[in-house]
């Protein structure tokens, strides 16, 4: 019997580190391309399948008609918006913003690499080194992913619209603060950036579209007489 008791007492850690439920729980990260909403938010892939880009549209489109709408894209911003406002005072301060750029959406910043999508190849080849050319040296992959050929640069990497930093260029009135009724204007005005056609509505084969053809125009010319055709906030009257 002492015997038996001995054995049960070595067995049980055994037979309770086997069961169900007690197993250590790993989880993966992957650093591919996430989807940056009009907002600024990030949507990531869990898998080389998910389509994040639809991920954000069905979030967003709350009545699920597979329409989206002004007002859909407005709400969708109030929920972001409360939860960059970590302390609940009804604005996004310098902090905040700092945190969204560090902590929420890193990719977005100014010398980020681009980062691609599951089998998307990297470019190889090699600017033509010009005098004083801050891309002299760098292969195509790395100068297009930092912004140095004229290329998208931060958010718009990874959106629909070409903002680099969609949150921060929420602050209309320039006080280093985004109220919450900025980043609801914002939303507006860029939901009619994206309904070109101004039909009121959006549907996700159309923002798709939209997507693959900011992708598709490439970075700009590098000569003297570039226009800066960047999209943002419009400036406030009197500026």
């Amino acid at each position: 019997m002492l015997l038996a008791a001995l054995f049960l007492l070595t067995a049980e850690p055994r037979a309770q580190a086997a069961a169900p439920g007690t197993r250590a729980i790993t989880v993966t990260g992957h650093a591919w391309a996430p989807f940056i909403s009009p907002m600024g938010e990030p949507y990531r892939a869990h898998s080389a399948t998910d389509d994040t880009l639809s991920d954000w549209f069905a979030k967003a489109d709350s009545n699920h008609d597979a329409l989206l709408t002004p007002g859909e894209l407005e709400a969708d911003a109030d929920r972001f918006f409360s939860i960059l406002d970590t302390n609940g005072d009804g604005q996004i301060d310098p902090d905040e913003l700092a945190n969204y750029e560090w902590q929420v959406a890193p990719e977005i910043q100014a010398m980020a690499r681009t980062r691609r999508a599951p089998g998307r190849p990297a470019a190889t080849e090699r600017h033509q080194e010009r005098p004083g050319d801050p891309s002299a040296g760098k292969d195509a992959s790395t100068a297009s992913s930092l912004g140095l050929d004229g290329a998208l640069q931060g958010a718009a990497r990874y959106g629909l619209l070409n903002i680099p930093e969609p949150v921060a260029s929420a602050d209309a009135n320039f006080d280093r603060a985004i109220s919450r009724d900025e980043f609801r204007q914002a939303a507006l005005y860029r939901f009619s950036l994206l309904d070109a056609k101004r039909a009121g509505k959006l549907s996700l084969t159309a923002l798709q579209t939209l997507r693959s053809a900011l992708l598709a125009a490439g970075p700009r010319k590098r000569d003297g007489e570039i226009i800066d055709n960047r999209i943002a906030n419009p400036l406030p009257p009197g500026r």
